[in-house]
C-alpha cells in the first residue's frame, strides 16, 4: 500500500468558527486541517517550528485598517506570503438554544466586532456590551457556560460549530465590511499549487526603509512609478531602535519575474538601508 500522505494543516488566530477559518477554507479547500492559536505571535510561532504547513492572518480590515501587530511579525519571522483573500464579515447575534432575543442582558465578542455593530446594540440599550479576547470564542463561551441571560456575535460558522441558535443575522452596520487574509508559508517550503491568476495578475509585497532625509521617501517610490507600477497599499510603522524613523510595508501589481520588476527593486535597494521583499503571489 502506498504510505499515507500528511493532512495539510494551517494555523490561525482565534477559535474554531472565526472569521480566519473561513478565509483558510477558501485559500487551501474545505478539507484543510485548522489549527486555532490564542495569539498572532503563536500563530507565527507555530508556523516557524514546522508543527503547521501554512498560517493565515489578517492584515487589514476595510473599516478599522490594517492589523498593525502582523505586519511587525511579518518583518521578524522568516516566512513569505504566498496567497491572498477577502472574506466579508457579517456578524451575527448567536446564544443557546432556548435563549430568547428578549432574554438577552448581555452581549459578548471581541472589541472590533462589537464596534463595527453599534446600530443594533445602540437599538438595543437593554444589552451590556462585554468584550471578549475573539468572535467564535465568544459563541464557545456563552455555550459551555450555559448563560441564559448572554449572546455573542460571531459568524454563522461559530454558531453551527458549537451548537447555538442564530437570534438575529447580519446586524454589522456596514455591508461593505471586509477583511484581507495573508496565505504564510516558510521561506523553505515549496511552492503550493493554487488557482490560476486572475485578470490583475500578481502582486508583490515588500518592506523598506530609507536614510531620514529630505525628499527620501519620493526617491523610493519614483522606482515604482517610473516603471508604471501600480501600488496597491502603503504602510508606515515604527523602525525600533530609532525613534521617529519607519519602515514603508508595500503591495503593488506586478511579479518579481518581470523586467521592470527586476529594475525597480534594484533602483529601491540603491536608495534603502533595508529592503526585503515579503512575497509575490497571485492578486
Amino acid at each position: 500500500m502506498p504510505p499515507k500522505t500528511k493532512p495539510f494543516q494551517a494555523a490561525f488566530q482565534g477559535e474554531l468558527g472565526a472569521f480566519s477559518q473561513e478565509a483558510a477554507m477558501r485559500l487551501l479547500g474545505p478539507d484543510v486541517l485548522v489549527r486555532p492559536c490564542q495569539r498572532f505571535d503563536e500563530v507565527f510561532q507555530t508556523l516557524r517550528d514546522g508543527k503547521v504547513d501554512a498560517a493565515v492572518i489578517p492584515i487589514e480590515n476595510t473599516l478599522h485598517g490594517s492589523v498593525h501587530e502582523n505586519y511587525d511579525h511579518l518583518l521578524h519571522f522568516d516566512h513569505r506570503i504566498v496567497a491572498e483573500t477577502s472574506v466579508r464579515i457579517v456578524h451575527n447575534l448567536i446564544a443557546p438554544p432556548g435563549v430568547r432575543f428578549k432574554d438577552i442582558r448581555r452581549t459578548f465578542s471581541h472589541p472590533v466586532a462589537l464596534n463595527q455593530c453599534l446600530h443594533f446594540l445602540a437599538a438595543n440599550p437593554q444589552m451590556e456590551r462585554v468584550p471578549f479576547y475573539d468572535t467564535a470564542g465568544s459563541v464557545k463561551m456563552v455555550m459551555e457556560d450555559g448563560l441564559k441571560d448572554a449572546a455573542a456575535i460571531a459568524s454563522a460558522v461559530s454558531a453551527t460549530i458549537y451548537g447555538a441558535h442564530i437570534l438575529k443575522r447580519s446586524i454589522e452596520d456596514d455591508r461593505q465590511n471586509f477583511t484581507r487574509f495573508f496565505l504564510l508559508r516558510r521561506s523553505d517550503q515549496p511552492e503550493l499549487k493554487l488557482e490560476e491568476p486572475t485578470k490583475k495578475g500578481w502582486k508583490t509585497s515588500l518592506v523598506f526603509s530609507t536614510r531620514n532625509q529630505p525628499g527620501s521617501l519620493f526617491k523610493a517610490l519614483s522606482a515604482f512609478a517610473l516603471r508604471d507600477l501600480s501600488l496597491t497599499k502603503i504602510e508606515s510603522r515604527p523602525l525600533r531602535g530609532k525613534p521617529w524613523e519607519y519602515l514603508f510595508y508595500v503591495d503593488f501589481l506586478g511579479s518579481v519575474e518581470e523586467e521592470r520588476v527586476k529594475k525597480a527593486l534594484g533602483h529601491l535597494q540603491e536608495l534603502a538601508d533595508l529592503l526585503r521583499v515579503l512575497g509575490c503571489y497571485r492578486a
